[in-house]
């Protein structure tokens, strides 16, 4: 053997076994399942927010449900409600409002609406956009309160000023008064410092969106860097990305089943996931229904194995490359 491969084994080596004793420290799993019930329908609940209310562990990611014909993705959704996947996330921008649509049509019939978790996000920073984003939202989504509001994608350093500055909080705060929204968080996939500085805002959020995978634990870490804080500061985190837009399973070869138990296994109250067929979603909730932590030896294997081609950011390009989407991008174009 060569003195560069025994090298390399000797490193793989420690790092397995620091990483291992480094979750053992942290009761990595242990925190998830202490706050985790069963739920009526066999999927697991976690709480969200600071007053008892819990959430399934699994939720219908909203860009995803656009994505097929509407009368597919309103049979997913209506099944995902049957099942017990009743968190559902959305954006005022995905497929230009299309995603918000099709999930209003599929809530507006046999008091469907009063039995999910609804969430949706709101693009503008300032005080007059972020009212109207979220008339429009009502409107396309046929109800009259959102039970989560997120200022989406805080992923440029300016956001957190002008989310304050502009007045978007003010807009939050009036909706929260009017009964028209009743949790504020905000999101993002860019840099963890983006968080921490929303976080030290003199504000109580309830929520943070982020993105929680084997690639993240690598580089701008939200798991390592944000996650330990909201827990500090009893903020509920909404957990994102679990495949990594799928490239974890495509170039890594490590299963989505994986992925997702290891993204539940950190203290996070749900995990957004990617649905656009009925085959998705019964895998995710099978997945949800027999969850249990992934264990610590298996854990610091898959951190050894995802280290090297993590470590500079490639493999998550809305950390590298691809800051947001098209809104965000023209409304920071001078930036």
């Amino acid at each position: 053997m060569s003195d560069s491969k025994r090298r390399v084994l000797e490193e793989r080596r420690d790092f397995l076994k620091a990483a291992a004793a480094a979750l053992a420290c942290s009761g990595f799993g242990a925190q998830a399942l202490a706050v985790q019930d069963d739920g009526p329908t066999g999927i697991p609940t976690r709480p969200i927010g600071r007053n008892g209310e819990r959430v399934p562990i699994v939720g219908l990611g909203g860009y995803h449900i656009g994505v097929p014909e509407e009368r597919e993705a309103i049979g997913i959704i209506h099944e995902a409600i049957d099942e017990g996947m009743t968190f559902f996330d959305n954006a005022w921008d995905y497929h230009d409002g299309g995603s918000e649509e099709v999930v209003g049509k599929a809530l507006a019939s046999d008091g469907r609406r009063d039995k999910v978790f609804l969430m949706t996000k709101v693009c503008d920073r300032d005080y007059q956009g972020a009212k109207k984003q979220l008339d429009e939202s009502l409107r396309r989504l046929q109800t009259d309160h959102i039970d989560l509001w997120q200022f989406h994608e805080i992923n440029w350093d300016v956001d957190p000023e002008w989310v304050f500055e502009k007045g978007g909080i003010r807009a939050a705060l009036e909706a929260r008064q009017a009964g028209k929204v009743r949790y504020i968080g905000f999101t993002g996939h860019r840099d963890p410092a983006h968080h921490l500085k929303m976080i030290a805002r003199p504000f109580d959020w309830d929520t943070v969106q982020m993105p929680i995978n084997l690639l993240d634990a690598h580089y701008r870490s939200f798991q390592n860097e944000v996650l330990p804080t909201c827990r500090e500061r009893g903020i509920s985190v909404i957990g994102m990305k679990a495949l990594g837009s799928g490239l974890i399973p495509s170039k890594l070869g490590i299963p989505a089943d994986t992925c997702r138990r290891f993204a539940l296994s950190l203290p996070i109250t749900t995990l957004v996931c990617g649905i656009q067929s009925r085959e998705n979603l019964r895998q995710d909730i099978a997945m949800a229904r027999s969850f249990q932590p992934i264990d610590q030896e298996e854990i610091a294997k898959l951190l050894a194995d995802t280290r090297s081609p993590a470590s500079d950011g490639k493999l998550e390009p809305w950390k590298s490359t691809d800051y947001g989407s098209r809104h965000h991008r023209e409304q920071h174009a001078n930036t």
